[in-house]
């Protein structure tokens, strides 16, 4: 006769990883986890950072007053402990210079694409979601805006209006009339690719199941396109008006360099190319910083652009 035996329970405490799930992660914290290990997209947050504490906090010790002061017995002075990136052709301290001209070209950066982001999304909204002939006119008139040259239009159009506006208050600062114009020109023209996308967007999300339960119980369009549609429609807009700050202060500098962008005595990193034109070789100094500093900012948004075209992607792997 044989008998069998039981194992006994086992009394080993249960593994704690084992009593508990991890909570999963919000959409906020997937999206910055992705960011984060985009390595060149942190660089541009540090570089974006310190251009930004150069512009701000350096004005604090270097104001505009400063920056426009000329003292002609010290013109074309080389980089020095005194004047650390040299003198212009007037006397004028570059270093300050560059301070200010960096405050307004980043204001016109960011302001031009404030204008482009309201202008692109709303008309590229209106034709995703109504569509029909309200979408074909939208995308007939954007074909034809897209068709117009920039260039021609900041170096006529500035020429022709800057003289009509003496200065504007933007930001707590004073600034001349044209950076203004600068400003509405470039805005005004760099929202048609903005529009292309959310049109996109809207074409493919208002055929969503969410959508149409919003109209089957009668909620107004505008509701719908504000509260359903654009906030899913988010990411690609963010990574548009996030390189079109660097396509604005791109486009200002070449304007300025021909001498039609932002006027004197207000400096900007374009116009301080200007003054370099003929002293490429002779005095290096007077290029090489501000261009430093356009290319560096430039460089700066499209890393992290390119780090929030990654992150917002949900098919991105962490």
């Amino acid at each position: 006769m044989t008998t069998t035996t039981t194992a006994a329970p086992s009394t080993a405490p249960l593994n704690r990883a084992d009593s508990f799930t991890k909570p999963a992660l919000s959409p906020g914290q997937l999206v910055w986890l992705r960011f984060r290990r985009h390595k060149m997209a942190m660089v541009g947050v540090v570089l974006l950072a310190l251009i930004l504490l150069y512009c701000t906090v350096g004005a604090i010790f270097m104001p505009e007053s400063y920056a426009n002061f000329n003292n002609t017995k010290i013109k074309l002075q080389p980089p020095s402990l005194e004047h650390p990136f040299g003198t212009d052709s007037v006397g004028r301290d570059l270093l300050a210079r560059t301070i200010s001209g960096g405050q307004i070209s980043l204001v016109i950066g960011v302001s031009a694409m404030l204008v482009a982001l309201v202008v692109g999304t709303l008309i590229g909204a209106m034709a995703g979601y109504y569509g029909g002939t309200i979408d074909a006119v939208l995308m007939r008139f954007t074909e034809a805006v897209f068709n117009i040259p920039q260039l021609f239009l900041l170096i006529v159009v500035g020429k022709f209006f800057a003289m009509e506006i003496n200065t504007i208050e933007l930001f707590g600062r004073t600034f001349s009339g044209s950076v203004l114009v600068i400003i509405l020109i470039i805005g005004l023209t760099n929202w048609t690719y903005l529009a292309r996308i959310v049109r996109a967007q809207f074409l493919s999300l208002k055929a969503r199941d969410y959508v149409q339960a919003a109209r089957a119980i009668g909620t107004p369009n505008t509701p719908i396109i504000f509260r359903h549609i654009l906030p899913n429609s988010i990411a690609p807009i963010i990574v548009a008006a996030t390189l079109g700050v660097a396509s604005a202060i791109l486009s200002e500098a070449y304007v300025s360099f021909l001498g039609l962008g932002v006027q004197a005595p207000t400096a900007s990193w374009g116009n301080l190319l200007v003054s370099s034109y003929d002293r490429l070789e002779t005095e290096p100094w007077l290029w090489i910083f501000p261009g430093l500093l356009i290319t560096l900012t430039v460089l700066a948004i499209n890393f992290v652009g390119d780090g929030l075209r990654d992150a917002l992607d949900p098919r991105t792997q962490i």
